[in-house]
């Protein structure tokens, strides 16, 4: 069977690393979905929910913010700006900075809110459709 190596990496850690069946990743021009034997490809990441499933069936989701997705030879890579496990991200912590964002107007403000939408999508993927982190 074909397998994707894959690396989620963040600017100050790698994230996840392993042998996948499949990847998809929110691109400014929408959802790219990655299998082995896939056209080599470098593009924009959009805050999202990167969705692995490994070789046994395990899905995996990342809360990803900006960066790119390079495919080459079967290898992917997910370089981000910044890159949550969604088993690690603190939901009560996210909703907090969602309402604190939303009752301002600054540019600051405004990318806090879409970052804090961003992990609650990933946590939400967790628990509605039973996906790994």
């Amino acid at each position: 069977m074909s397998e994707l190596n894959v690396s989620v990496v963040a600017v100050d850690r790698k994230v996840w690393v392993g042998a996948a069946k499949s990847i998809v990743a929110t691109t400014p021009d929408g959802e790219i979905g990655i299998f082995a034997g896939h056209e080599p490809v470098l593009s924009l990441l959009v805050n999202g929910v990167v969705r692995i499933e490994t070789l046994e069936g395990e899905k995996v989701a990342v809360a990803v913010h900006g960066g790119f997705v390079a495919v080459d030879s079967d290898h992917v890579r997910v370089l981000a700006e910044i890159a949550e496990l969604a088993g690690d991200i603190d939901v009560d912590r996210a909703k907090k900075a969602l309402d604190r964002a939303s009752r301002e107007d600054s540019p600051e403000s405004i990318a806090a809110g879409h970052r804090a939408e961003t992990r609650l999508k990933a946590a939400a993927a967790v628990t509605a459709t039973g996906l790994h982190s």
